[in-house]
């Protein structure tokens, strides 16, 4: 018996040590793994991606497939649709989008992807729609397009409703805006609502996550003059929630800016997490060929206490790509490697 109750000793001490440490607690929850690649072996940065007929789907985003944006090479969109049915199996081609198309905002709900928003070489898109994949086939429904035309903004569903928040109108990254959708689809004729604007600066790329029934919104980058008078991303370190009927509340600040961490965040055993995306930290590497790449540290953030931790690291960080949950692990497709480098790898994990 004594050995017994030593064991529940030590078994209550260390979760007060995990809970009191969340570096301790989360270092070692996530298990890494790769998929089979995607299909296009340079990879895209801003799919849109989720669930569908049990499916995983990975459709649209841009790449520099001739040279290097620095090398003088320009960005092009895409619209295939790439299908993968088991974890196990290869991507297949699904068929396309309305039109190329990338940095919009997706979501899984009703065994559908909701694909909102997005952007081209010329313009940005209020469109809406959502992807089927049924018996082998592609489907693709109309939903009612956005008040405005949107794209790297951040969204999420919450219970039945799509939010989204922030973002920019048109190409070139010369304004962000701090303003606040949301379409619930649950209703027989679904209609956008625009709500109370995000607090604090505009912004874009930030990474959106739902947790019992809010809305959460971290970090990414607002659109201000530097010391040049150019107009540059400033990494933004704010945390906000969203409760319906409730509206907005500040959060405790990130330990370090995040933009275009993989959106929706992943919540585990209770945490938000995010994973990796651009710290800044690089901002100022010149030239741009010589990024060496995101940092791969993992923040954890606990509604509860109101905290952060660092969670150990990605083996393979990314920025600018979605997340999707998907047979028990959270699916990383694509996504950017550093400025104007993408990977066609696809990681998930899954909590030990």
């Amino acid at each position: 018996m004594t050995g017994v109750s030593n064991l529940k000793r030590i078994s209550i001490c260390l979760i007060l040590i995990a809970s009191l440490h969340p570096t301790l607690a989360a270092s070692s929850a996530l298990q890494w793994q790769q998929l089979p690649p995607l299909p296009d072996p340079l990879g895209v940065a801003g799919p849109f991606a989720g669930v569908s007929g049990g499916a995983l789907l990975v459709a649209g985003g841009a790449n520099f497939p001739d040279r290097m944006p620095w090398e003088g090479g320009k960005k092009v969109w895409h619209d295939t649709v790439f299908v993968l049915e088991q974890p196990s199996g290869r991507w297949e081609n699904a068929g396309k989008l309305p039109r190329p198309l990338g940095y919009g905002v997706s979501v899984s709900h009703a065994d559908a992807v909701i694909c909102i928003g997005g952007s081209d070489l010329a313009r940005h898109y209020a469109d809406a729609f959502r992807l089927r994949w049924r018996r082998g086939g592609l489907i693709i429904e109309p939903l009612p397009p956005l008040p405005i035309p949107l794209a790297n903004m951040s969204g999420a569903l919450v219970s039945n409703t799509v939010y989204l928040a922030g973002g920019t109108e048109s190409p070139g990254e010369q304004r962000a805006i701090h303003r606040f959708f949301a379409l619930d689809l649950d209703m027989r004729q679904p209609a956008w609502r625009e709500l109370e604007p995000v607090p604090g600066r505009p912004r874009l790329l930030a990474t959106a996550a739902t947790h019992q029934n809010a809305f959460y919104l971290f970090g990414g980058a607002a659109l201000e003059p530097n010391a040049e008078g150019k107009v540059a991303r400033v990494h933004l370190r704010e945390a906000l929630r969203y409760r319906p009927g409730h509206g907005w509340m500040r959060l405790a600040d990130l330990p370090k800016p995040s933009v275009g961490a993989p959106s929706p965040a992943p919540v585990v055993d209770g945490r938000v997490w995010l994973l990796a995306g651009d710290d800044g930290s690089h901002a100022s590497v010149g030239p741009v060929e010589g990024h060496p790449g995101f940092a791969k540290t993992i923040l954890a953030y606990d509604p509860t206490l109101d905290r952060w931790g660092e969670a150990g690291e990605v083996p393979a960080p990314r920025a600018t790509a979605p997340c999707v949950e998907w047979r028990g692990r959270f699916v990383v497709p694509g996504g950017e490697v550093r400025p104007g480098v993408r990977s066609p790898e696809v990681w998930s994990s899954k909590p030990r």
